[in-house]
């Protein structure tokens, strides 16, 4: 059988499910049968940072169980609204890295674009939680200002697509994106730092598969898994997808009070994530954004997880440890 493309008025499964996410508290409250004492909370700190949870993320997460680590990565606590001394707006110093709007210039040989603000889902940690969208949009003029800016440094080979998520955009829009890019000769590689692979994984359709195989920069997908839960068989299988287009695939975890903060756990997720063809790159440390210090874990506690996970993992494996750190040239390892 000839498979016809399907017709261009038609939504596709993605989106339909990005459309179905749930953004009430009181609705993910209900699908797990959590008591509704939370809910008085999650209606406070939701108001302040809007609850966007995928249903099959939600599917994954263990029904009557307010400490599920799933479910502590989107549940909205009245920890938020408190206001911690040495957490911020802006923890990373991505506003003062801004070289134009909505492109960053961070680290030499590489630059970040602010492709879109839009996410699949809205990880309470998360460290642009505050950050201004409106005044960093790189694609207001159709990207023209930041390819000329990338243009005309011949020292940068890299391009991060980040937001928000990048796969919240449509692929005719990534795969014009990518065009533009290509054509710069300077240009080497392609980076995507994505989390909708693991809470969306019918993201990974033909379509971004067709353009991601026909670019000449070489592909790194670096996705954002904290817990094996979060790997089911369709992420899995999506990731196998990714694999099979020739590219590579890295995952950033953060390491989180309550979620992750385990050698069991940990390991399981290194474990998992490589079954899936996904190399544990980096782990970490919570950017003291404002609102998210109930997640943070100690440096002490950290280092110790990371020698725990030494002793029973092999070394590839084993993700380094970081914290970013604004005005520092790279990460910093702890």
């Amino acid at each position: 059988m000839i498979p016809h493309p399907a017709p261009a008025c038609q939504t596709s499964p993605w989106r339909k499910a990005l459309s179905q996410a749930v953004r009430d508290p009181a609705k993910l409250l209900e699908l797990l049968a959590l008591p509704r004492e939370l809910l008085p909370a999650a209606r406070l700190a939701a108001a302040r940072f809007p609850l966007r949870v995928p249903l099959g993320y939600v599917a994954r997460m263990e029904k009557g169980n307010p400490a599920d680590p799933l479910l502590r990565q989107v549940l909205p606590l009245g920890e938020e609204l408190l206001t911690a001394e040495g957490f911020g707006d802006d923890p990373v110093g991505d506003q003062a890295a801004m070289a134009i709007p909505g492109l960053l210039h961070k680290y030499a040989g590489r630059v970040l674009l602010i492709t879109t603000p839009a996410c699949g889902i809205h990880c309470r940690y998360c460290f642009r939680r505050h950050f201004p969208y409106s005044e960093a949009r790189a694609a207001t003029d159709n990207w023209q200002a930041a390819l000329e800016y990338i243009a005309a440094d011949t020292s940068i080979h890299e391009v991060i697509l980040s937001g928000g998520d990048p796969l919240s955009l449509s692929d005719q829009r990534l795969a014009r994106l990518v065009g533009y890019l290509a054509a710069i000769p300077h240009l080497k590689r392609l980076r995507l730092h994505t989390r909708q692979v693991i809470v969306l994984p019918e993201r990974v359709d033909t379509s971004l598969l067709d353009w991601l195989a026909n670019t000449r920069l070489q592909t790194v997908i670096v996705i954002h898994a904290n817990h094996a839960n979060e790997i089911n068989d369709e992420v899995a299988a999506a990731l196998l997808r990714l694999h099979a287009t020739n590219i590579s695939l890295l995952n950033q975890a953060v390491l989180l009070r309550g979620v992750n903060d385990d050698v069991k756990v940990l390991a399981a997720l290194s474990e998992r994530l490589f079954e899936s063809h996904v190399l544990p790159y980096y782990l970490h440390q919570l950017d003291r954004v404002q609102g998210a210090q109930h997640f943070e874990v100690s440096d002490t506690q950290a280092m110790r997880l990371i020698q725990e996970l030494r002793d029973h993992l092999p070394g590839y494996l084993v993700p380094r440890l970081v914290r970013e750190i604004a005005d520092k040239s790279s990460k910093i390892p702890i």
